[in-house]
């Protein structure tokens, strides 16, 4: 007998994208940060996003913390920065997502991990996800995302472009091959 797939829509965990979603959802991953009756909100991992940013608040060109790196974390409030880092250090400013991974920071904080050269990993999301009451569960009743537990090792160790391969090859049996799906199928 099959295992039961994983179907907990709670914080930390990943929505993956069907194959059906398009626009900014096309074989996105959102790392679900907050979900509750009143609604949800999340940030895409996935999505790599080219920006300057002040350079009083980071310059981005000259970190010394290799493991920073910037993301579209959704279409509300695209000039909205939030922090996922990997730094336990902030207990009074974060909230703990899943293990390894954490909401939250001051300025203070950012620009000591971004010149901080074993600083923690930092990913920098312009924007976010939500959704209403009830709508986050609507959509995944009609089977627009697939749901997998929230891991440090998809957000800050997998490559933004093969998250939503490797967290669909690891659920296995139907969802691994849909992650061979090739992207664009009028290739054949």
């Amino acid at each position: 007998m099959d295992p039961l797939p994983y179907s907990t829509l709670s914080k930390g965990t990943l929505l993956v994208a069907s194959p059906d979603l398009d626009g900014i959802y096309f074989r996105s991953v959102v790392l679900l940060c907050e979900h509750s009756p009143a609604g949800s909100f999340g940030l895409l991992i996935n999505k790599t996003l080219d920006v300057d940013l002040p350079e009083e608040i980071i310059n981005i060109k000259s970190l010394e913390n290799p493991n920073v790196e910037v993301r579209a974390g959704g279409t509300i409030q695209p000039n909205q920065m939030m922090l996922l880092h990997s730094s336990d250090k902030l207990d009074e400013q974060t909230l703990k997502v899943c293990s390894g991974v954490y909401l939250g920071g001051d300025i203070e904080f950012l620009q000591q991990a971004v010149s901080d050269a074993s600083g923690p990993f930092i990913r920098l999301c312009f924007g976010y996800t939500g959704w209403g009451p009830g709508q986050l569960e609507k959509e995944f009743f009609s089977g627009s995302w697939f749901l997998h537990p929230g891991s440090s090792k998809y957000i800050f160790e997998t490559p933004p472009e093969k998250i939503w391969q490797t967290v669909l090859r690891d659920m296995g049996g139907k969802y691994a091959t849909l992650s061979m799906i090739p992207e664009d199928l009028s290739v054949n």
